[in-house]
């Protein structure tokens, strides 16, 4: 079986979606498919990928953030079955008209809604209808990341037709992921105390990620004790008006803003703090590849209660869930379980073994490789 996956981005270009493709296409490649990602732009310089696991780069004519033109999307490839990581605008469309014009099967993973702020709300929701439901409705199967994600989000209008919508969640490598991993010199490096109490919030920083929350978080960390120190881990041209804000509120020698993080540093961050935020504000986040790896290093949670993102969190077990967009709820579940190190200890260890029996990809992968039998059997 050869198969295609086709995103808008991926690794070295760390985000929630090209760190799924990752691994849904090196899991496979090691179970013994064929497996070829398609991503637009330039291969990147002295970065490699694993063996097994074959990544074309494509010329991209135009770029508008991380929506790239690559008309190399449409050329024959002789794959059996393509898995479009959705959304992806101007990709999408490619694997769209590719599968009018030669019938090629095509799988969709649904992300997460786009929703945006201000002014491009109307032509984004006018394109969904026009354009992004009759590529979903074409899909041979759609795979939300949690039923409850589903049921709140646009996917819900793909629910009319039988068998089309399924659920597939995200998933997080559990073996570097864990609770053994040590901080690695880091708390020095920060210049945190040995008594001071850490705060994590792990997500990019840039305008397409302006729902994370992070000025509702510096605002709830401004409410909370001395010795409670905030690392920021992310990157993006909003960071200059969060570390602003930290000034104003008085707290900037208390939130610490990392810039972006190698990827083979951060169980080492996980491992220095006490707990990881979430703080998002809309149902732009969908699910939270965070939480799972902060769960695999036995560390609790507080996060929004999102649909999606609250499928992931079993609140008062492996972590806490909060009301979106309150300073107030945030600052005292924060503080809630940053005064209790037993029960945040707790909480970890349930949390690490959810991500041993539901989310680590060794139990994901085989799932998606018997959703790709389902639908070439179905022809």
């Amino acid at each position: 079986m050869r198969i295609a996956h086709v995103t808008a981005t991926f690794p070295p270009h760390y985000t929630g979606t090209g760190i799924v493709c990752y691994h849904n296409a090196l899991g496979l490649a090691r179970m013994g498919y064929d497996v070829t990602v398609l991503v637009a732009g330039k291969r990147p310089d002295a970065y490699a990928y694993p063996a097994e696991l074959t990544v074309r780069h494509l010329p991209a004519l135009l770029r508008l953030g991380n929506a790239p033109l690559a008309p190399g999307l449409l050329k024959p490839e002789g794959f059996d079955l393509v898995h479009l990581h959705y959304p992806f605008y101007f990709g999408a469309e490619m694997v769209f008209l590719r599968s009018l014009l030669d019938g090629l099967p095509y799988v969709v993973t649904y992300h997460q809604d786009v929703l945006f702020a201000g002014p491009l709300r109307v032509p984004e929701a006018l394109h969904h209808r026009l354009v992004g439901l009759p590529i979903l409705r074409r899909a041979r199967r759609v795979l939300a990341t949690s039923w409850d994600y589903a049921r709140a989000s646009r996917q819900q209008a793909l629910m009319d037709r039988p068998g089309l919508l399924g659920v597939l969640p995200n998933g997080v490598d559990g073996q570097r992921f864990h609770p053994a991993v040590e901080e690695r010199g880091l708390r020095a490096r920060y210049g945190i105390g040995a008594e001071e109490r850490v705060v994590l919030f792990v997500g990019g920083l840039d305008q397409a990620h302006y729902f994370k929350g992070v000025d509702v978080l510096l605002q709830a960390l401004a409410r909370l004790p001395g010795d409670v120190r905030l690392l920021v881990m992310g990157d993006g041209n909003l960071r200059p008006s969060y570390q602003a804000l930290a000034a104003r509120l008085g707290i900037a020698e208390r939130a610490t803003f990392c810039g972006r993080v190698s990827d083979e540093a951060l169980p080492a961050h996980y491992a220095l703090c006490d707990l990881l935020a979430l703080p998002s504000t809309t149902m732009g986040e969908a699910f939270g590849l965070v939480l799972l790896e902060a769960m695999a290093c036995g560390k609790p949670v507080v996060a929004s209660n999102l649909p999606g993102v609250r499928s992931v969190v079993s609140d008062g077990e492996d972590g806490l869930l909060v009301e979106p967009g309150s300073v107030d709820d945030l600052a005292a579940r924060l503080q809630e379980l940053l005064d209790q190190p037993q029960r945040r200890r707790e909480m970890g260890q349930h949390g690490r073994a959810k991500v041993e029996q539901t989310y680590d990809w060794s139990r994901i992968t085989p799932r998606l490789a018997q959703i790709y039998g389902e639908v070439l059997a179905d022809g």
